[in-house]
């Protein structure tokens, strides 16, 4: 197995440049660099499920974390969006950049095992509702091997954010989350979540209020602060540091080099 391994979570928003991950991507591999890419796709699934007369609805849980709610007709546009297109584009623009990339998601040779959830609580306007027909999940466990032989082979596995239930079914799991539990399986170095933003914020979205340094006793205060989707991102940390990654650092996506840009130190460095 090469030595130290880096994971790039590449944020499924609008902003974060792909084109600019991946040829950043080429040139660290040329230099003899391990890496493993997990993306979300939340921009486009939501897109999609708009052009099909099925617009997205997010439920947020009674703490405050914000989720696509993910019925049978909404995983299958889900799948569609981030699994076929997303999957593919990325995979296609490593390949044009001479990348042997391989795109995979968590139902192929059970990579991301979740267990579905019986039942998710929502909060509307004040009041707890019961979900019973969602197939989201959270993953316990990652087909690690599989991983490894992949990086063996010399491939760069681009991982969509789906898993496999003990039944077999597909679930919608949250990309961070995902990036965290690829990072902690294959014990990284690093966890890079590349998103729309510089970073955590004291006071989003005032950019010159980026944290630089949070020590992991911190992280439970840092999660007090994130707005929206942060939240998740504080929390994959959490675990990813939790399961023995070294670092886990959060930066810009949507500048030139945004990988090299992140392991020199810029963005939120959690460790």
């Amino acid at each position: 197995m090469k030595d130290e391994i880096i994971v790039v979570k590449l944020g499924g928003t609008e902003g974060v440049d792909f084109s600019a991950i991946c040829a950043d991507a080429a040139e660290l591999l040329k230099q003899g660099r391990c890496l493993v890419f997990v993306h979300g796709g939340s921009a486009e699934a939501n897109a999609l499920g708009e052009a099909l007369g099925a617009p997205p609805k997010m439920i947020t849980s009674p703490s405050g974390y914000t989720s696509r709610y993910t019925d049978r007709k909404t995983l299958e546009i889900f799948l569609m969006a981030v699994n076929g297109k997303i999957n593919s584009l990325l995979t296609e623009q490593l390949q044009m950049l001479g990348i042997n990339a391989f795109g995979l998601c968590g139902l192929d040779g059970k990579l991301l095992q979740a267990t579905r959830k019986e039942s998710i609580q929502s909060v509307e306007h004040g009041k707890r509702k019961i979900i019973r027909d969602d197939y989201t999940g959270k993953i316990d466990k990652v087909n690690s091997e599989l991983l490894s032989m992949l990086l063996n082979a010399g491939y760069l596995p681009v991982i969509a954010p789906v898993a496999v239930s003990e039944k077999g079914e597909a679930l919608n799991v949250d990309a961070d989350r995902a990036a965290a539990m690829v990072a902690s399986a294959l014990k990284a170095d690093t966890l890079l979540l590349l998103t729309a933003v510089p970073g955590l914020m004291k006071n989003f979205p005032d950019e010159s209020t980026l944290i630089r340094q949070l020590p992991q006793s911190q992280l439970a205060a840092a999660s007090e602060v994130a707005q929206g989707r942060m939240k998740k991102k504080v929390l994959g940390a959490q675990e990813a540091l939790q399961g023995g990654v070294t670092r886990v650092i959060i930066a810009d996506g949507r500048i030139q080099n945004p990988i090299s840009n992140a392991l020199a130190g810029n963005g939120t460095v959690i460790q």
